[in-house]
């Protein structure tokens, strides 16, 4: 695979990463997110986002190897 493609799935990675600490934070201390009524919609969003992440990786890791 070539330096693209790795810095394409670290980027995801990442992008995942940052979905599981949101959601973390949602789950501790749902009170500090004021402008976040629905937390379950607010964490199904992050999910959401860690899916897409997750589906271009194996997409990547299919496909383009």
């Amino acid at each position: 695979m070539n330096f693209l493609f790795k810095a394409l799935i670290a980027k995801l990675e990442g992008e995942i990463e940052v979905s599981k600490a949101n959601i973390k934070v949602y789950e501790r201390q749902p009170v500090g997110i004021g402008e976040h009524i629905d937390i379950v919609e607010t964490i199904e969003k992050e999910v959401e986002k860690i899916a897409h992440a997750h589906d271009k990786i194996e997409a990547i890791n299919t496909y383009c190897k």
